[in-house]
C-alpha cells in the first residue's frame, strides 16, 4: 500500500524551500481576527465517490479547486482568511487524499472532476458559487463554469494549464513541443519504469522551474516521491489521449462565459503560463489580471498576503 504524504505536505507543495515559512509560522503582526472554528472533516459521496471536504464561515460560498498533488489542505491561508466574510468550502478532488485510491485503475478524466465539483455543488446547496482554483483545479473550475453557469457565481483562476491554448501562437507552439520533451515525456517514461523520484522531479521542474525539486529540503522531497502514485495515474491518463481526458476550452466558448473572472500569474512563473493567461485575456470578456510580485507557480503560498487581498477584493466586487 503506498503511504500517503503528511497532511503538511500538501500545503508545501511546488515551492520554493524559502516559502515554507508562510504556511509553518503565521505573522504575529498579521492583524488577522480570529476566524470562527472550521467544520471537522466530513465526507460526502457524490458519483459513485466520497469526497473529503470542510466548510467555514457564512455568506455568499467560496469553493476552492486545489491542483495536482494537493488536497483540501492546499488553500488552508485563504481558506482562514476569506471565512469572515464568505461562507468557504474546500474540498479533496477524487484520487487525492485523504480519500481513496480506487483498487481498480481508472483514467484520471477531467471531465469526471467537473461533474465531481458540480455534484458537490448542488449536494452541499452552495449553488452559485465563487469558485477559486489553482492550477489543474483552475482548469477544472473553468470547464465547470463553462458547463454549469448557473452554479458560478464568479471564477478566480491560477495559471489554469489550458496546454490547447497554447496552438494558437508560434511561441505558444514552441513553449508546448519543449514542455512536452523535457517534462511531460521523460515524467512518463521514469513513472512507466518505476522511478517515481525522477517522474516527480521532472514534473515539479517543468511547472515550477528547473531544479525547483532539488531546492526542496530532503524530508519534502521524500514525501513528494511518496506521493507520485497519483501523479503517475494522471500523466499517464492523459497521455493516451489529451483531447479526451482534458476537457477541452475553444476561444469562442470562452468569450461566451458571463461571468467575473480574475486571472492570477506569478512573476516567476515558467513563460508558458504567461502565455496561456493572454490567450485567456484575448478570449475571455470582462476579465481582470492580477501578477503576484516575487511568486511562481504557488501563487498563493509564496506571497499570500498579496494573493488574498487580491482575491478578497475581487469577490467582494463580484458580490450579488
Amino acid at each position: 500500500m503506498t503511504r500517503r504524504p503528511s497532511h503538511r505536505f500538501w500545503s508545501w507543495v511546488l515551492l520554493p524551500a524559502f516559502a515554507l515559512l508562510w504556511v509553518v509560522v503565521p505573522s504575529a503582526a498579521s492583524g488577522q481576527q480570529p476566524q470562527t472554528p472550521a467544520s471537522p472533516l466530513q465526507a460526502i459521496e457524490v458519483n459513485g465517490t466520497k469526497l473529503h471536504y470542510v466548510l467555514q464561515g457564512s455568506g455568499e460560498p467560496v469553493v476552492f479547486v486545489h491542483g495536482s498533488l494537493g488536497s483540501y489542505e492546499t488553500f488552508q491561508r485563504p481558506f482562514e482568511a476569506l471565512s469572515s466574510s464568505f461562507r468557504v468550502v474546500a474540498f479533496s478532488r477524487r484520487f487525492h487524499p485523504p480519500n481513496d485510491i480506487p483498487r481498480s485503475p481508472e483514467p484520471y478524466a477531467m471531465q469526471m472532476h467537473v461533474d465531481d465539483l458540480a455534484a458537490l455543488v448542488k449536494a452541499l446547496r452552495i449553488g452559485p458559487a465563487h469558485v477559486v482554483g489553482h492550477s489543474y483545479g483552475a482548469y477544472v473550475g473553468l470547464a465547470f463554469a463553462l458547463q454549469h453557469p448557473e452554479l458560478v457565481r464568479s471564477l478566480v483562476l491560477g495559471e489554469p494549464p489550458v496546454l490547447g491554448l497554447l496552438q494558437n501562437s508560434s511561441v505558444g507552439k514552441t513553449l508546448l513541443a519543449a514542455f512536452e520533451q523535457r517534462t511531460l515525456t521523460p515524467a512518463r517514461a521514469a513513472f512507466q519504469d518505476g522511478n517515481l523520484e525522477n517522474g516527480v522531479r521532472r514534473f515539479i521542474d517543468g511547472v515550477a522551474g528547473e531544479g525547483g525539486f532539488d531546492r526542496l529540503p530532503s524530508e519534502l522531497r521524500a514525501e513528494l516521491v511518496s506521493a507520485g502514485p497519483e501523479l503517475r495515474l494522471e500523466l499517464q491518463t492523459e497521455s493516451t489521449e489529451r483531447s479526451k481526458y482534458m476537457v477541452p476550452l475553444a476561444c469562442d466558448a470562452l468569450g461566451s462565459l458571463n461571468r467575473p473572472v480574475l486571472l492570477v500569474t506569478g512573476e516567476r512563473s515558467v513563460p508558458w503560463f504567461h502565455v496561456i493567461t493572454l490567450e485567456l485575456e484575448r478570449c475571455l470578456t470582462g476579465e481582470a489580471h492580477v501578477m503576484v510580485p516575487d511568486a511562481d507557480h504557488g501563487l498563493h503560498l509564496a506571497n499570500p498576503d498579496f494573493y488574498v487581498d487580491a482575491v478578497r477584493r475581487f469577490l467582494q466586487g463580484s458580490q450579488r
